[in-house]
């Protein structure tokens, strides 16, 4: 008897700590990986100078609100300083389930963050964990219901087929009555619930929080429109997602990503794990073989225990992985699920492509630049002839993604920018596949001393007005803005007609770098085109575009390139170049020698001007594309008087353009990157 006593005591011992491995195993911590900060900056609403009133205004906020949020209950700080036209606006809220010493601190870094990635803008937007903050020079505090500026991440991994719309409908419900809990909810405006759904995941959770001087029916109406606006477009089949706004956001993931208990609880149809067998009543009924069951029942049960563990580990991490790849940040406007699924409409067959460009030969090839080599071809159906871009292998780049990056450039159409016929996801290989230009690109020509005899004044006015056009569609008219940051000769491509098309529009983006970093960290494009505030700071909008394109439009007039400076025994770059004869009024000197002297007295003073206008060194006082297309297709409008530019960085130009013929990338110079800025409040 004591020794089946003994047996039993060391089963249960082995029971209890293969149970407790399990917890701990189960128990392992899951995060979130989308990357924050998101900073929403509004370059178009104006910049404030260096020591300005403004910017010490800000200053006070910055000094007050942190220590404002943290003592209020609800965690919310709103307020003004200033006089106009100095006076801003500033509103602060941290999510309800965090301290106030954590609140404190998150509003004291997004002031920080505000004034470094959104430099000397008058209208910032910072989305932080755990909190908001937004400061602007319009008083946006007095409708509380004005939602506009917000951003939103989904998790990329879809749930099974099978299971997608019962999630969905479990997901939706929940989301919604946590929305409902935060409007009820008279002193924060917060909520937070779970549900139980299955075994591949457990618990929903969700959390929802407007700004708590909200009334009730504001706040559930806010909810209910971004909700509504974006759960059918990004969320459906997907394990987790978030919509962050100024006024009111929600969220729900299928790991707990808020503190405490979830003040929610929803009844699940979470399935009971099936009842283990009473395999041991038998023991109880046959003594005899009591003994022999006492020492292996126990046994085998730590064992089946511990293997479960293992495999639940295994599965648990496998889950726990793939929810830690980055949420996929989106723009709103941009894409929606059927902009996903049709960019398949666009898929061509590896072996088509091979046809045409004889399978990829060296006499094929264009140029080769950052993303890797492009290749003429000709489709073997209608003839057509095409350029295709061969990603390079190092792409890190999943194919939904890329798909998702794929609707953007599919769904930008005007006339100057290059046209995208087609996308080839096979195997290894990421092919993009464009009209060819039979002019190749701006650079080949324009920097050739055999070829720039066929640029004459009237083709160059065509391409200064097309690029400007093309520009300004990308600012301005498509859905998202876009701006081009690696704008230059080799990433303008010329038709037979002499027509410009800007390429390269979309694919820094494509190739993986990531946008939130990118403002910080990858200070991407080709030195002699970024414009001072992006070199030095990262700092980039439609201004540091404008930048490029007033480069771009001396190197045309001139016949030389701005980095050609660098490596000569000239202390000075173009733009100096360019200022010097225009206060000397001796511009026809710089009329690049192959035009012989032939250009309209009164185009050239006027592009000189514009282009001097654009290098300026202050953002504000450059024009936005619009201003330059009316100064260039107007004789009227009266032309501001530039300044002296003194911006110039001497490096050697970056290799990224898709015909470019100069060979690999040198080091320290990064490939071209788009942004996505549409998020911007207005």
């Amino acid at each position: 008897m004591t020794m089946v006593v003994m047996l039993r005591r060391l089963a249960l011992s082995c029971y209890l700590a293969a149970a407790l491995l399990l917890l701990v195993f189960l128990d392992a911590p899951l995060t979130a990986a989308q990357p924050l900060p998101w900073q929403l900056c509004n370059a178009t609403a104006g910049n404030y100078t260096e020591g300005s009133d403004y910017q010490a205004n800000i200053r006070v906020l910055a000094s007050a609100f942190p220590k404002n949020a943290s003592a209020s209950p609800a965690l919310f700080a709103k307020g003004s300083v200033g006089t106009a036209p100095d006076v801003v606006y500033a509103l602060a809220l941290c999510r309800g389930d965090t301290n106030a010493s954590s609140c404190a601190a998150c509003v004291t870094t997004a002031f920080r963050n505000a004034q470094q990635l959104c430099a000397l803008n008058k209208r910032a937007t910072m989305f932080d964990d755990p909190c908001t903050l937004r400061y602007s020079d319009q008083d946006f505090l007095a409708n509380v219901t004005d939602n506009r500026g917000r951003s939103g991440a989904f998790n990329p991994n879809n749930v099974s087929a099978a299971s997608a719309a019962a999630f969905d409908a479990a997901s939706g419900r929940l989301v919604n009555d946590t929305a409902d809990y935060a409007a009820a909810d008279s002193s924060r405006r917060f909520g937070t619930g779970e549900v139980g759904f299955d075994q591949t995941y457990p618990k929903i959770y969700s959390l929802a929080q407007c700004t708590p001087d909200m009334s009730a029916a504001q706040c559930r109406s806010c909810l209910r429109d971004i909700i509504v606006q974006y759960t059918p477009r990004y969320f459906l089949g997907k394990p987790g997602g978030r919509i962050l706004g100024v006024r009111c956001s929600f969220r729900f993931e299928t790991y707990s990503f808020f503190a405490g208990r979830p003040l929610l609880q929803l009844p699940g149809a979470l399935s009971p794990a099936p009842a283990p067998e009473a395999t041991t009543g038998e023991g109880k009924r046959r003594h005899r073989t009591g003994l022999v069951l006492a020492i292996t029942l126990p046994t085998a049960a730590a064992l089946v225990f511990l293997i479960s563990a293992c495999v639940c580990f295994w599965r648990r991490s496998k889950l726990a992985a793939e929810r830690r790849k980055p949420a996929v940040p989106f723009a709103t406007d941009s894409t929606n699920q059927d902009d996903i699924q049709s960019i398949d409409c666009l898929l061509l067959d590896l072996s088509t492509l091979r046809a045409a460009t004889n399978n990829f030969a060296e006499s094929n090839k264009l140029g080769e630049g950052g993303f890797g080599a492009v290749y003429k071809g000709v489709l073997s159906e209608g003839g057509q002839e095409i350029a295709v871009k061969r990603l390079s292998q190092s792409s890190m780049q999943g194919i939904e993604e890329l798909k998702t990056e794929l609707v953007l450039v599919a769904k930008l159409q005007h006339k100057n920018l290059v046209r995208l016929v087609g996308v080839c996801l096979e195997e290894t290989e990421k092919l993009l596949v464009y009209e060819y230009m039979p002019n190749r690109s701006l650079d080949t020509v324009l920097f050739d001393a055999e070829n720039r005899g066929d640029l004459d004044w009237g083709k160059r006015l065509k391409i200064v007005n097309g690029v400007a056009r093309g520009l300004q569609y990308l600012h301005e008219d498509s859905q998202p803005r876009i701006i081009h940051r690696d704008l230059k000769a080799s990433n303008v491509l010329l038709d037979s007609d002499w027509n410009p098309k800007i390429s390269d529009f979309g694919l820094a983006k494509l190739f993986g770098w990531d946008q939130s970093q990118a403002v910080t960290s990858h200070i991407a494009g080709t030195y002699g085109y970024m414009s001072p505030e992006y070199a030095m700071r990262g700092q980039y909008s439609v201004k540091s575009d404008a930048y490029s394109f007033g480069v771009l439009v001396l190197e045309i007039i001139t016949g030389r390139k701005n980095s050609s400076f660098a490596n000569s025994e000239q202390s000075i770059d173009l733009s100096s170049l360019v200022w010097e004869h225009w206060t000397k009024g001796t511009v026809e000197e710089l009329l690049d020698p192959s035009l012989g002297g032939r250009s309209p007295g009164d185009h050239l003073l006027k592009l000189i001007n514009i282009g001097l206008l654009c290098v300026q060194d202050n953002p504000a006082d450059r024009p936005t594309m619009s201003t330059v297309n009316v100064m260039l297709s107007s004789n009227t409008v009266s032309l501001q008087a530039p300044s002296r530019p003194t911006f110039c960085i001497d490096e050697m130009e970056g290799f990224s353009g898709m015909y470019s013929t100069e060979g690999s990338k040198p080091e320290g110079v990064s490939v071209n990157e788009v942004s996505l800025t549409e998020l911007e409040p207005r």
